[in-house]
Parts: structure tokens; C-alpha cells; sequence
């Protein structure tokens, strides 16, 4: 009786899988479809509007205010051409990246800090609430005094714009650790160096990840804006050199670069989130 009643639940189990198979490639077919079909809008969508746009600019706006689609691929070939778009990229990837790190890690490392010793983040807390409510931007002039308008000035703007958001994604994750768990922890025999590195730094570190991820496209914005206020090179001072000369298409190639780099810097740092982001 038993053998003969395997032999059904076996089938049954059997047919089971197989759905869930069918099911699983059918999800997969369906997925790979949607974003097949959302990638060729998007880029329809696209050449809509830059045909829209070549086709407005002369016969019904003049090209002086808005340039056209033309003349700034023709100006972005011109500059690949010559170096000019290399070059001031350079320097403004730079710039960022190396204000990232350092911004980053003092962020991470004051943020922890003041977030586990309550006590210091208490008295320290409105002083930092004071230095961050104040503009960034009005802090430029005095960094290009003290540092001049080569990469020193950028880097220092950056690292502090970065600093902050990381910093409270940071504090606030190291202040909100499980104190149910660590509870827990703590009756089964864990002293202080497993409660940190088995709840408290795998909790922080997921906060700490969102604060990258905000960190990263402002990174580009405080180096363009450093840029933009006073230097010799970098993707913001070609831009304000374009504006200053009236030279429209110029003007549009350089948004155009900002905007292709920071959809590149998203597109990493989303997939960077998401590969790092497996542990849990």
C-alpha cells in the first residue's frame, strides 16, 4: 500500500516542479519583453524630441537661444578632436572622485563615531546642524582664497558635500541598531567586538550604502559648481566658458556630457547597491 501510494505523490511532485519550471521561464520571457519594449520607447521618445528640436530650430526659434541637435554633436566631434572634452573630463572625474573618498570616509568614520558614543553626538550634534544649514556654495570664495583654483579647491567642495550626506546616513544607522537584538546577542555570551561586527556594522551598513548612493551624482555637482565659480579646466569651466562666449551649441554640449556622465555614475552605483546588497 505504501509503494503504490509513493508512486502518485512522486508524479504529483514531479508535475509540480515542472510548472513551477514553466512558470519561472515564462516570468523570465515576460521580463526580458517589458524591459525590451520600455528601452525602445525610451529611445523613440528620445529621437522625438531631438527631431522635434532640429526641426523648430531656425524655421520657428532662433538657433542663437536654444542651438540645435546638429551643431551640438558637431561641436561635441569637434572637441573629442582636439582633446578639449578629454582633458576637462579628467579633471573633473578627478576632482570628484578623490573629494568622494575622502568626504565619504570621514563621513562614515565621524557619523559612526558620534552615532555609537551618544553622549559626544549629543554635545557635537547642532554644531554640525549649524555647518551643514549653511550653503556650500557660499563657502567657495573662501576655498579658492585658501586653496587657489586648481584641484585643491575642488576636491575640498566635494569631499564636503559628500561628507554630510553619508555622515547622517551613517549616524543614523549606527544609533538605530537593533537594541532587541544586541540584547539577545549579549545573553547567548557576545562581547563587544561580535556585537559590533556581527549586528551593529552589518546593520550600518546598509544605511551607509544609501548615503554613497546620494553621495555619488552630488559628488559631480560639487566639483562642476567649484568649477563653474573659478578654474582653468574641468567640464563646469567649459561650460561657463561656452556661456561667456555666447556660444549656445558649446553651452548645450557641455549639459549634454553632465548629464551622460551623471546617468552613467547612477546606473553604477544603482548596480553597485544592488551586487553589494546580497548579504541580506
Amino acid at each position: 500500500m505504501s509503494t503504490a501510494a509513493a508512486v502518485p505523490t512522486a508524479a504529483m511532485g514531479g508535475q509540480a516542479r515542472a510548472i513551477d519550471a514553466d512558470f519561472d521561464a515564462r516570468y523570465r520571457r515576460n521580463q526580458r519583453t517589458h524591459r525590451l519594449v520600455v528601452s525602445v520607447v525610451r529611445i523613440l521618445i528620445v529621437l522625438a524630441l531631438l527631431g522635434a528640436w532640429q526641426g523648430l530650430s531656425g524655421p520657428v526659434i532662433d538657433p542663437f537661444w536654444v542651438s540645435s541637435p546638429r551643431a551640438i554633436g558637431e561641436r561635441l566631434l569637434e572637441w573629442t578632436r582636439d582633446g578639449t572634452l578629454a582633458s576637462n573630463a579628467r579633471a573633473t572625474l578627478l576632482a570628484m572622485a578623490i573629494g568622494l573618498a575622502l568626504g565619504s570616509t570621514a563621513g562614515i568614520a565621524a557619523g559612526f563615531l558620534l552615532g555609537r558614543i551618544r553622549f559626544l553626538g549629543d554635545v557635537l550634534n547642532p554644531f554640525i546642524i549649524a555647518l551643514n544649514s549653511l550653503p556650500k556654495l557660499a563657502l567657495a570664495p573662501l576655498f579658492i582664497l585658501w586653496f587657489g583654483i586648481g584641484l585643491q579647491a575642488k576636491v575640498v567642495m566635494t569631499a564636503l558635500v559628500c561628507f554630510f550626506l553619508v555622515f547622517y546616513n551613517t549616524f543614523a544607522g549606527a544609533r538605530d541598531a537593533d537594541s532587541e537584538l544586541l540584547g539577545v546577542v549579549t545573553v547567548l555570551g557576545a562581547n563587544g567586538r561580535q556585537r559590533l561586527t556581527k549586528v551593529i556594522l552589518p546593520h550600518t551598513m546598509s544605511w551607509i550604502l544609501t548615503g554613497m548612493r546620494l553621495a555619488v551624482p552630488y559628488s559631480l555637482l560639487g566639483a562642476v559648481v567649484s568649477e563653474i565659480t573659478a578654474s582653468n579646466e574641468g567640464l563646469g569651466h567649459l561650460l561657463k566658458t561656452s556661456a561667456n562666449t555666447f556660444d549656445t551649441a558649446g553651452t548645450f554640449a557641455a549639459i549634454a556630457v553632465l548629464v551622460v556622465v551623471a546617468l552613467l555614475l547612477n546606473i553604477a552605483v544603482t548596480r553597485a547597491e544592488s551586487l553589494s546588497s546580497r548579504w541580506k
